[in-house]
């Protein structure tokens, strides 16, 4: 209970540091998330940012391409699900299982969605699905088609600072009107691989548990049930070292340590450390390869043509979007689409070529 005091998330964590001590980045990007997102709607030109699905139906078509083939390829299994992490506004799921259904692939449909405020418009967009706080409740029978479209970037990050005493959490605490990182005082260099311990002072090492243990999850499934999976995020595809925190209001980058709760919080996927998860577990690692290029192998280019055919009078803004999605100095190299499957499941269109 506050009694009239400053329910801001920053006052929050400002009575908790002095109270406790530093909070690590980690706790801190959490929580910031977990109020934001419950919150409010965040996507779409009237919110913060803008996601692929809601720039064109083209996105969402070409994956329940991708999944029917897929699906077609293992034998048509039934019954079969389709399961979104982070579905957003519903937006993608309605696109592509209306392309997947000209191919009889009608599976049921299953979010998994932890903010009260998309729920709504989850449900008017596709009043059918089932709706769950984690994995632990998808049906425990049939094959699953996984998608997560930007849902790992917004999971907490850990980071790790190489100092002249080892390596140590990056812990936040209160500095004037925001907040700032510190080196935490316990060893962490057992956290950190082998082969960058030795790094030099200063490197900052970030990894992501939150993804690490989702993309685990549904490689077990995968292996439990067979199917497929999607993940399509920006990241990169081969180890790197920094921070890649950000913060995104009104579709403008703003300081992540300053009105936490009131931005959305992000980081880069590590797509290098979730490919051997996946296959520690015995799932087939399709591939990782940039989204434009993925596209253009799933024909988004003549979807567009076709798409602009039918109506002459939206032919630039069809254009404006494939560009979006799929040029190099967008959204088609920072994003990666990553490619898993289970036993039986062959193919997997865009990831070979």
């Amino acid at each position: 209970m506050s009694l009239g005091g400053d329910d801001s998330l920053a006052a929050i964590f400002r009575r908790l540091i002095a109270s406790t001590g530093p909070i690590s980045l980690m706790h801190y990007m959490g929580e910031a998330n977990a109020r934001y997102y419950n919150s409010r709607d965040p996507l779409g030109s009237a919110g913060d940012f803008v996601t692929a699905p809601e720039i064109s139906q083209m996105f969402g078509e070409l994956i329940g391409l991708w999944l029917a083939d897929m699906w077609i390829n293992a034998g048509r299994e039934a019954p079969i699900h389709y399961v979104e992490l982070g579905p957003g506004r519903g937006t993608l799921a309605r696109d592509a299982l209306r392309a997947a259904k000209r191919y009889g692939l009608e599976p049921s449909i299953h979010f998994v969605e932890a903010s009260t405020a998309l729920k709504d418009v989850q449900l008017a967009t596709i009043p059918g699905a089932q709706w769950h706080h984690d994995l632990s409740t998808i049906p425990l029978y049939g094959p699953i088609l996984f998608v997560a479209n930007e849902f790992l970037d917004a999971l907490p990050v850990r980071q790790l600072v190489k100092t002249p005493d080892g390596w140590r959490e990056r812990m936040v605490v209160p500095e004037g009107d925001r907040f700032v990182c510190v080196a935490g005082p316990q060893p962490m260099g057992p956290v950190v691989p082998e082969a960058r311990r030795d790094a030099p002072d200063g490197t900052i090492y970030e990894l992501c548990p939150g993804a690490a243990a989702t993309v685990y999850e549904v490689a077990g499934r995968l292996m439990e049930q067979g199917g497929a999976a999607l993940f399509i995020d920006y990241g990169h595809d081969a180890p790197r070292h920094g921070s890649t925190l950000q913060a995104v209001r009104a579709h403008l980058k703003v300081d992540p340590f300053l009105n936490p709760g009131e931005a959305d919080l992000t980081a880069h996927v590590d797509f290098s450390a979730l490919a051997p998860i996946a296959q520690s577990r015995g799932a087939r690692w399709i591939g990782t390869v940039p989204q434009g290029r993925w596209l253009r192998e799933l024909g988004i280019e003549a979807r567009a043509q076709a798409l602009a055919a039918a109506a002459p009078q939206h032919a630039a803004a069809i254009q404006t979007a494939k560009d979006r999605l799929i040029s190099e100095g967008q959204m088609g190299l920072l994003f990666k689409v990553m490619g898993l499957a289970g036993p039986g499941w062959s193919g997997g269109a865009g990831f070979v070529g």
